[in-house]
């Protein structure tokens, strides 16, 4: 008895197969023996590929995301602190304004 070494297919790879399987051009077990995979796995990549097809298109439209760095409370507290450092700067120096 000879073990087969058991061949890792990427998920390109697997999603070709279940769309030959879902275009019904060939029999799921010639596919099947086209890949090298057995005719089970090939069903259930072919109904997993046909219960998450609709998540491809569930992307809403809305609002974009917001830059971190247009923050509001960030940016009020990046102006408090230069304020401070101002009125540290003229003090030091002797400058009144």
């Amino acid at each position: 008895m000879s073990e087969k070494k058991r061949t890792l297919m990427t998920s390109t790879q697997k999603a070709k197969v279940a769309l030959e399987a879902v275009k019904g051009s060939k029999t799921v077990n010639e596919i099947a023996q086209d890949y090298s995979v057995h005719p089970t796995q090939v069903g259930l990549w072919k109904k997993a590929l046909l219960e998450n097809a609709s998540q491809l298109f569930d992307v809403k439209r809305g609002p974009k995301a917001i830059d971190p760095q247009s923050d509001p409370e960030r940016l009020y507290a990046k102006i408090g602190q230069l304020n401070m450092e101002l009125e540290w700067l003229k003090k030091k120096s002797g400058i009144n304004l």
